[in-house]
């Protein structure tokens, strides 16, 4: 979910408004598309996709009624497959994914909730340093499904009625699960699927502050559970504990149009056994990244991650970029919102 920036258009003139705010600001289209090339050209590294980070502002209250459909582009290099918990000793690999995802804002118990879903389209190719092992592989990676719910300063408005809102301290849970739908070969170590479930729960909490709230800070705390892949190597049973994590966020709309957030990552433990033999593989990891979100217009908007991972002890060494679009529609659409007054 991307609950970012609000815009309503007039004619040739774009009106910003970020959600909630009272303050209108006017820009003419060549200053948009200035700001839009202008967050592309400073991106210049790598993110490995969008399971290290959930978004920042990612809790913050949002019309309901809306769809959104996500398509996205990522590029890593890792010592990982597309299943971030499991690392792969000694790989060199290079991974190149499209994921396309939909997501749908709606009320629940009189509380803004939504559900969202993603496939990725993936090509990995790689080797194994000591070993003769290689493999280029192209298909579809695990999907993911997810629910979430705000508990506290989230109430179900419609367009109209959020026009009114004011950004408040919000409370927030999640549910993701990944299903083993990649594709998975039992005799290779390189695969695009994990032939696993994955449960991720998360409490999230998102503080607005400063003038205008133009700032906000986020924390997220959440966990992955795995079930066990039974044909891990052929005939072996992979299992793996509880991979906690937490997350912070800080971010700035700059113009009303433009977002930019500094992210961090920390996660700890998911030792994995084989057979039940320990692997002694606890993991510590800390990522760092940044990532900038343009509003196009109503309907559209852009948004570029990178990262990089500054400690993996026995975690994936990831640098990475991640390019996304999104498009929303629906009856929150139906009627242009117009300028609140100040």
């Amino acid at each position: 979910m991307v609950s970012n920036l609000h815009i309503t258009s007039e004619d040739s003139t774009l009106h910003f408004r970020r959600p909630g705010s009272t303050h209108s600001t006017t820009f003419v289209k060549y200053r948009r598309l200035l700001l839009v090339c202008f967050s592309l050209a400073v991106s210049g590294l790598s993110w490995p996709g969008r399971a290290q980070f959930t978004d920042p502002r990612n809790y913050q209250n949002s019309p309901v009624g809306v769809n959104q459909l996500e398509l996205g582009y990522s590029y890593a290099r890792s010592d990982t497959s597309i299943d971030p918990a499991i690392v792969i000793g000694g790989a060199r690999l290079n991974l190149n994914e499209g994921t396309i995802g939909y997501m749908r804002y709606f009320g629940f118990f009189h509380r803004m909730a939504w559900i969202e879903s993603s496939v990725p389209i993936a090509g990995l190719n790689g080797s194994i340093s000591g070993t003769k092992v290689s493999r280029a592989i192209t298909g579809a990676g695990d999907s993911n499904y997810g629910i979430a719910m705000l508990l506290k300063g989230g109430p179900a408005l419609s367009v109209e009625e959020f026009k009114a809102y004011k950004p408040t301290t919000t409370l927030g849970v999640s549910l993701t699960v990944t299903a083993p739908t990649g594709l998975y070969s039992p005799d290779k170590i390189l695969n695009l699927g994990s032939d696993r479930w994955s449960f991720n729960p998360e409490i999230a909490v998102s503080y607005p502050f400063g003038p205008e709230q133009k700032w906000a800070l986020d924390a997220y705390a959440n966990a992955g559970f795995y079930t066990d892949n039974t044909s891990y190597r052929g005939r072996e049973v992979l299992s793996q504990e509880a991979l906690p994590g937490v997350e912070g966020h800080i971010s700035y709309s700059l113009f009303d149009s433009l977002l930019v957030s500094l992210d961090s990552r920390y996660s700890f433990r998911g030792n994995t056994f084989v057979n039940g033999q320990n692997q002694n593989a606890t993991q510590k990891n800390f990522i760092l990244g940044s990532e900038v979100i343009v509003s196009l217009n109503a309907r559209n908007s852009l948004s570029l991650t990178v990262a990089k991972a500054l400690v993996h002890q026995n975690g994936p060494s990831v640098t990475g970029l991640s390019v996304k679009y999104q498009y929303f529609w629906g009856k929150g659409y139906r009627l242009p919102v117009q300028s609140a007054t100040q």
